[in-house]
This record gives structure tokens, sequence and C-alpha cells, in this order.
């Protein structure tokens, strides 16, 4: 299986085909999911500083943190995916 890597912005990339959601970190029930991930150290920050804005999920119980919204990071997916097509 090769890696298909997503840019999430400021340098930070994560693998595309790991990505189970892509949400916002506002809701109770994220922020919760938060909370228990960095508490069981499976929280990966690239937000570098900035404010999380995006909170994907990935398929090995982790969170990335990152600091574009949801739907930027969804549309470069898609492109990628496009590209990757043609």
């Amino acid at each position: 299986m090769r890696a298909e890597m997503l840019h999430i912005g400021f340098g930070g990339v994560v693998a595309a085909n790991r990505i189970l959601a892509i949400v916002s970190p506002d809701s109770a029930p994220v922020k919760r999911m938060i909370r228990e991930a960095n508490e069981a150290g499976r929280i990966i920050d690239m937000t570098y500083g900035r404010r999380t804005k995006s909170v994907i999920v990935l398929d090995t119980g982790h969170l990335a943190l990152a600091a574009l919204q949801p739907d930027t990071i969804v549309g470069r997916l898609r492109q990628q995916r496009e590209r990757e097509a043609e």
C-alpha cells in the first residue's frame, strides 16, 4: 500500500489513506475526544502555535490538530485524488 500524503498547512502532512474524518473542534463531543486523546498521548498537534480549526481523526486512534478550516483540507484532498485519477 502506497502512502498518500496530504498537506494540512504550515508544513504539516498526514497520510491521506488513514483519515476517517475531518471535523471542526467546536462541539462538545469533539472537545471531549481531544481531551481524552491528549490524556492518552494520541494527539498530533500540527497547528504550530495557531488556533485549532480542524481535527483530523485517523484510523490509528490518533487525532491530528490543524490550523486550516475543514473545508480547505477536504478541498485539498479532493484535488489530490483528482490529479492521481488522471
